[in-house]
């Protein structure tokens, strides 16, 4: 049975449980799903997530409600009562707690942090204290830390004790007395040791630790480069603050993701599903990007007018416009986004821009050299079965290749750097999107275009 079957047949059963009335079948259909499976019901039927939420005890609505997107997630918190709303934020992990708050109005904000006990409140104000995007936003400080003279024995009655409330286990930190850092240490290596064994022999000393006004997106890549499920954040001073665990950077990374596709088609970041957005925001999104592309494409008018009267001569050279910038066009917008795609993965970095130059410089030439004889081809070959192109077919057929050769190396050229150089300035490599290469290429790849007709032909142009 697939998942959309399943899921179904969860919904259905979900509705005849509702209509009945019956609250506690209701709570123990509820107990008896995945909390991905409840947060599906949530989307399903926006009209009783309230219903859901508050059919549930408070600890498996609040694994719920943190996996939901924002959007359901304020529709919620509107509607709850007051009380349920306190217990529903204080049972929020702190780094689930602050990525909600932060996604809402000030004001919001503090009448929420009001409902927070006095010890949930410190922490929260203290994770919304630091910068935006920063470690400091997904740390939590729900962990558990021994001693380096404990013995593996104590550190599992450690664990028993305060381990149902740490975001994690698999990994148990060492600290000094004054709270500082020492190592951290997998619970499988704790696990296979001795019960007699000291902490402090299990300690090799290689530990990885993040700062909390680190970049979050940074921190991917090191999570990614070690294979870690966890890492600790500490001060400068090497106090340890807290953690950040592998499922918080894997919302960045798909929140990154979002954005830069989203960049990429020319369009300002959404930070809400499609379908919840406002209309108007909807257009307020998109329209300046088309403004300002559509404020570029109007040099093409100044690029093609500049050699009207080389196409009044020639005629035959404005049906291979199109043809032209979209070869260019198309050329830099791989580039690019081959290009941001890299970075973005971390494959490549500024200190490598010759070496990418270098690569796009050669594959742009032989791309173009391919397209360009293609086109050759067509201008003879058109000539040569339909008549087409005037007598001087050859000569035009060989400007027009060579202008694709042309075009096409420079698209690539500025497909392949201008993300580069962005990154550089500290500027999204997104932001150079794929219509705005475009937009780029078509204006200077006219002007190549007609520099090269305008020298190659200039003997029939006399």
């Amino acid at each position: 049975m697939s998942a959309e079957q399943t899921q179904a047949i969860l919904a259905s059963r979900f509705e005849e449980l509702l209509q009945s009335g019956d609250t506690a079948a209701l709570r123990e259909f509820l107990d008896d799903q995945n909390i991905s499976e409840v947060a599906e019901l949530v989307d399903a039927f926006a009209d009783a997530d309230t219903t859901i939420v508050t059919s549930m005890s408070i600890h498996r609505a609040a694994s719920v409600f943190k996996i939901l997107d924002i959007s359901s997630q304020k529709s919620i918190i509107q509607k709850l009562p007051a009380g349920v709303t306190a217990s529903l934020l204080n049972e929020l992990p702190a780094d689930d707690r602050t990525d909600f708050l932060e996604e809402l109005p000030s004001n919001v904000v503090r009448e929420l942090i009001k409902l927070l006990d006095p010890e949930e409140r410190k922490v929260t104000l203290s994770l919304l204290g630091y910068p935006e995007n920063s470690i400091g936003r997904l740390m939590t400080p729900d962990y558990v830390y021994v001693y380096a003279n404990d013995t593996v024995e104590q550190v599992f009655a450690t664990i028993r004790k305060y381990g149902k409330d740490s975001e994690t286990i698999n990994v148990i930190y060492v600290i000094n007395e004054k709270g500082e850092l020492i190592d951290d240490i997998r619970i499988s290596d704790i696990i296979l040791s001795d019960p007699h064994k000291k902490v402090e022999e299990l300690i090799d000393g290689r530990v990885i630790a993040l700062h909390p006004e680190d970049d979050q997106e940074t921190a991917g890549e090191i999570f990614k480069m070690n294979n870690r499920v966890a890492l600790p954040v500490v001060s400068q001073s090497n106090k340890l603050l807290g953690i950040v665990t592998i499922d918080d950077i894997l919302w960045v990374t798909s929140e990154e993701f979002s954005e830069d596709m989203q960049k990429m088609g020319g369009t300002s970041a959404l930070e809400e599903p499609y379908l919840d957005i406002p209309l108007l925001k909807l257009y307020k999104k998109r329209i300046i990007w088309l403004l300002i592309l559509f404020v570029g494409e109007t040099f093409t008018i100044a690029a093609m007018s500049g050699f009207q009267q080389t196409l009044e001569h020639v005629l035959v050279l404005s049906t291979f416009i199109p043809l032209i910038i979209s070869s260019g066009g198309n050329s830099g917008s791989q580039a690019a986004t081959l290009i941001i795609q890299a970075l973005a993965l971390g494959e490549i970095t500024i200190q490598d821009w010759w070496r990418i130059a270098r690569r796009e410089i050669k594959s742009g030439f032989f791309m173009g050299l391919t397209l360009g004889l293609l086109g050759y081809l067509i201008v003879t070959g058109g000539h040569y079965m339909l008549g087409l192109f005037g007598p001087h077919h050859a000569t035009v057929g060989l400007a027009i290749g060579t202008a694709l050769t042309g075009v096409v190396l420079w698209g690539t050229m500025m497909g392949s750097m201008l993300p580069l150089l962005l990154k550089r300035l500290g500027a999204d490599p997104a932001t150079s999107s794929t219509p705005f290469i475009a937009t780029l290429v078509d204006v200077t790849g006219l002007l190549i275009y007609f520099g090269t007709a305008y020298w190659m032909l200039r003997d029939l142009l006399a």
